[in-house]
């Protein structure tokens, strides 16, 4: 019982570990930039060693990685929660949309996880080519609920895909540029972009 309770409390460890340098890593790859946020920068503001975050990830481009990939899980997460909750295949088009909208941009934006993704993932290094991106991956979970409603005949669009691009177009790119614009509340301009947004849409393809 004491070496399993033992080895429990070091993997316990190690995960609270780990989680505090990737909150670290992402705090300071936002503020400074991947250039000028060293591992000796991340240990510090983790209260670790750099050894011990060399020991968890090697070296800084993999830190970077890992913290990209939980942001990506985490909003690939989020779209796939709206769709379920929000975008059913039943109930009226307009409400179903403007509901998924809300609760994305509800639970993205607050978090800066969605910001954050975008920002650090302008800078793509060499492991990422082999990767889809997170909002590849989040926008193919659209693609497929579009694809749904155009085969119901919920929709009308012989080409779900580019539906699904003017739906984001139309609503999250314009509400995040009105959040990169400013940083006061703009929690009333980001819902009537999307009450504006989803009209379009649903006037074009309802």
């Amino acid at each position: 019982m004491t070496s399993t309770s033992g080895t429990e409390g070091r993997r316990g460890r190690s995960i609270e570990k780990r989680r505090a340098m990737l909150q670290a890593a992402r705090e300071l790859f936002v503020k400074e930039g991947y250039e000028l946020a060293s591992v000796d920068a991340i240990a510090a503001r983790a209260n670790v060693s750099k050894r011990t975050v060399y020991d968890h990830f090697g070296d800084k481009e993999t830190v970077f990685a890992a913290v990209l990939e939980e942001l990506g899980e985490k909003l690939s997460a989020t779209v796939q929660v709206a769709l379920d909750r929000e975008a059913s295949a039943t109930g009226d088009l307009r409400a179903r949309l403007l509901g998924f909208a809300r609760y994305f941009v509800m639970e993205s934006f607050p978090s800066s996880d969605y910001a954050h993704y975008r920002r650090l993932s302008a800078r793509r290094g060499s492991w990422y080519r082999d990767r889809e991106s997170a909002i590849s991956v989040a926008m193919e979970l659209f693609v497929g609920r579009v694809e749904e409603w155009a085969e119901a005949g919920v929709i009308n669009t012989d080409n779900p895909r580019r539906a699904a691009q003017h739906f984001v177009a139309l609503t999250f790119q314009l509400a995040f540029e009105a959040l990169e614009r400013t940083e006061t509340d703009v929690s009333g301009e980001v819902d009537e972009i999307l009450v504006d947004g989803v009209d379009v849409f649903v006037r074009a393809y309802g």
